[in-house]
């Protein structure tokens, strides 16, 4: 195992206690979205996939987690890292499960959801995550979740949603766009990643 992927366990066993509230709130919104199938693999990854992405640093903030980084003998670069990779598997385990049930819904309902749509759904699910978590991560390595709390994580929310608004997103345009959005979502995190390792916290 990796160096980064062992930071990135080591954010799971973070937050493994607060499972039960991740669980709630995916059932939650799978409850709301039952009735849009295809609709659930987005919501999921603009929604839930963030909060379980940020959610190591909340634990850090409470539990001065962020010593245990500082002693850890680790490179900093190879911590952040850990954050990104953690972000990736939160994610993907999100997306997985959501379209698990996303086709199990849609074929209980007779709607059709495969194929084309399917790739179009995961491509605009990776898009809104990507630009989601490439906004907040530099901030919330930079200052900690304390320092910015609530506007670190809905101001990129807000500006996510605004630009689908603004851009007034077809399905058709997505699936023109198919290749361009996955290499803008990867170079959204990947230009995030030299952000936050450009301005992250001096270690004490």
């Amino acid at each position: 195992m990796t160096a980064v992927a062992r930071v990135a366990v080591l954010h799971l066993r973070t937050v493994a206690p607060y499972r039960t509230q991740g669980l709630l709130v995916f059932g939650l919104m799978v409850l709301v979205l039952a009735r849009s199938p295809v609709g659930l693999v987005p919501a999921l990854a603009l929604l839930l996939a963030p909060l379980i992405a940020v959610h190591p640093f909340v634990v850090a903030d409470k539990a001065g987690l962020e010593t245990l980084y500082a002693v850890l003998p680790l490179p900093r670069r190879t911590v952040l890292l850990g954050h990104y990779a953690w972000a990736l598997a939160s994610f993907l385990a999100t997306v997985t499960a959501g379209t698990t049930l996303a086709v199990l819904l849609a074929r209980a309902e007779g709607v059709p959801f495969g194929g084309s749509a399917l790739v179009t759904m995961l491509t605009l699910s990776w898009v809104l995550f990507a630009v989601n978590i490439a906004i907040q991560f530099p901030l919330l390595i930079r200052f900690g979740y304390a320092r910015i709390s609530v506007l670190g994580t809905t101001m990129p929310l807000a500006l996510v949603m605004l630009a689908v608004f603004r851009l007034h997103l077809t399905i058709e345009w997505i699936q023109v766009w198919l290749p361009l959005l996955w290499v803008v979502g990867a170079a959204a995190i990947v230009t995030s990643a030299a952000l936050a390792a450009y301005g992250a916290r001096p270690r004490a």
